[in-house]
């Protein structure tokens, strides 16, 4: 589940930082804001690859989604993307997790025929 994840927030890290440069030109926003939460976000996605496996990771990761899709508000752009990565996220967590525990049976099975036959 971890590399599938991963893979998925580093992706969003180069959206979101896209997603910056396009904000930048709504006059309504200042420069200093814009790149002020960009960068909070993609130091957040960067930072969520190495929580992935601890307790509370997936549901930051859903968290940064919502973010990610309510950016819409000032990139009408993102709405799509939000979604995307939405979906990408909800497919590394479900197949990875099917990923994981397929190793596990696999793992366990090669212990049991490596170890010596009981008497």
């Amino acid at each position: 589940m971890r590399t599938l994840c991963a893979s998925t927030l580093i992706g969003e890290f180069f959206v979101i930082g896209f997603a910056g440069l396009v904000a930048m030109k709504d006059p309504n926003l200042s420069t200093t804001t814009v790149w002020t939460v960009s960068g909070i976000a993609m130091a957040l996605s960067v930072l969520l690859c190495g929580l992935i496996t601890r307790p509370g990771g997936v549901q930051f990761g859903w968290a940064l989604q919502i973010a990610l899709i309510a950016s819409g508000f000032f990139v009408p752009a993102m709405f799509f993307m939000g979604a995307v990565f939405a979906a990408l996220w909800w497919a590394s967590v479900h197949f990875g997790k099917k990923i994981d525990e397929a190793k596990a049976r696999f793992a366990a099975m090669q212990d049991h025929e490596s170890s010596p036959a009981a008497p």
